[in-house]
C-alpha cells in the first residue's frame, strides 16, 4: 500500500505554524537582561520572549544577533576576528572592517562616499532599558551631518518577530536631505529572495544601475532568487517592501513600509542586497526609507520588522512564499 503524499497545503500550513508561537505553549511576555556576556562583550543586553532572543551590544553600536532560543547559529553574521573587541577608531580598516549585526547609515551614500561617517559606524552608543521592555540605543551627534540616531529595539510578546524603529534627529548645521538606511549583515545564505511588486517601477524587476554576476540570479514568476558569488561582490535592489534570507534551517524576512508618493534614493529602491566575495562570506540585506529634507529640530523615522521562521519539508521557495504571504 502506497503511503499518502504529503499535501502541499499542509506543508505550507506547517511553514507558517513553525514561524509562530502558540498562545497555549508560548509565554506572552518579553524579558530584558542587561550586563550579559556575548562573545566577550560584557555590556550586552538580551531581549527574550518565549521563542527568540535579540542581542544588543552598545559598545559596538549594533544589534549583533537575532535567533531562536537555545540556538547559537542565528542568521546574523558576526565577525569572529572582532569578537569581544572595543570599537576601534577606524573599524572599516580592521579585520575586514565590520563587526557584523545590524546598523544604520545615512542615505544616499553619494553624500559621504567612503568611509561611513563618524557616529553611524564608529561610535559607542548609549543604551537604556525602558519600562515597556524595549531597548533604546542613542548615538552622539554627528559632527559632519548634525544628526543623532535613536534606535528602539523591541520583540513581539508571542511571535518570532523583532522591530527596530530608527530615528534621525537633526540637531545642528544646515538643512540636510537624508534617508534612513538600515544594513543587516547575515551569514552566507542558501539563497536570498527578493519579491517583484505587481506594479514595480522597474520593468525587469531590478534597479537598472546594478547587474548581478552571471548565474547569481534566477526568476520564478514574481520572485527573484540570488546566491552569493564567491568571486565577485555585487549589489542589486528594487522597490519591494521586503526581502528574505534563507539558510539551511531558518528564514529571516526583513520588511519596511513603502508609503506611496515618496521619493527614495538609489533610483527608487526600498530593498537591497549586497553579496560579499570570498574570503569573507556574508551578505547584507538593506532597507532604504523615503528621502526628507531635515531642518534643525526635525526628525525622520523608519521601522524595520524582522520575522524568523524555520525551513520545512515544503521546500525553500514554498517556505519563502508562505513567509511573504504570496
Amino acid at each position: 500500500m502506497r503511503a499518502p503524499r504529503f499535501p502541499l497545503f499542509l506543508a505550507l500550513l506547517l511553514a507558517v505554524s513553525a514561524s509562530r508561537g502558540s498562545a497555549a505553549t508560548v509565554p506572552a511576555t518579553v524579558t530584558v537582561a542587561a550586563g550579559q556576556n556575548h562573545l566577550g562583550w560584557s555590556d550586552a543586553i538580551v531581549l527574550r520572549n518565549g521563542l527568540v532572543e535579540a542581542v544588543v551590544v552598545p559598545s559596538v553600536g549594533r544589534v549583533m544577533q537575532f535567533r531562536f532560543l537555545g540556538e547559537n547559529d542565528g542568521p546574523f553574521w558576526e565577525n569572529e576576528k572582532l569578537a569581544g573587541q572595543p570599537m576601534p577608531k577606524e573599524p572599516w580598516k580592521a579585520a575586514h572592517g565590520s563587526f557584523g549585526g545590524d546598523k544604520t547609515w545615512p542615505a544616499p551614500q553619494s553624500a559621504w562616499d567612503w568611509p561611513p561617517p563618524d557616529v553611524f559606524d564608529a561610535a559607542v552608543l548609549t543604551a537604556r532599558v525602558n519600562d515597556d521592555r524595549t531597548v533604546t540605543l542613542t548615538s552622539p551627534p554627528s559632527p559632519r551631518f548634525g544628526l543623532r540616531t535613536v534606535r528602539r529595539i523591541s520583540l513581539d510578546v508571542a511571535e518570532p518577530v523583532m522591530r527596530i524603529e530608527t530615528t534621525y534627529e537633526k540637531l545642528s548645521g544646515p538643512p540636510l536631505e537624508v534617508s534612513v538606511w538600515i544594513i543587516t549583515q547575515l551569514r552566507d545564505p542558501v539563497a536570498v529572495f527578493l519579491p517583484v511588486p505587481a506594479q514595480s517601477m522597474f520593468p525587469t524587476g531590478l534597479a537598472p544601475q546594478w547587474t548581478p554576476p552571471p548565474g547569481a540570479m534566477q526568476r520564478t514568476g514574481d520572485l527573484l532568487r540570488f546566491i552569493r558569488d564567491p568571486a565577485k561582490s555585487y549589489k542589486i535592489g528594487n522597490d519591494a517592501p521586503a526581502i528574505v534570507w534563507a539558510g539551511e534551517k531558518q528564514l529571516l524576512k526583513i520588511s519596511t513600509p513603502r508609503p506611496a508618493g515618496e521619493t527614495y534614493p538609489d533610483g527608487g529602491c526600498t530593498a537591497e542586497l549586497y553579496g560579499n566575495a570570498d574570503p569573507v562570506r556574508y551578505v547584507e540585506l538593506e532597507t532604504v526609507g523615503p528621502l526628507k529634507r531635515l531642518a534643525n529640530g526635525e526628525t525622520l523615522t523608519a521601522t524595520n520588522t524582522y520575522h524568523l521562521a524555520r525551513r520545512t519539508a515544503a521546500g525553500i521557495e514554498a517556505d519563502v512564499r508562505a513567509l511573504l504571504g504570496r
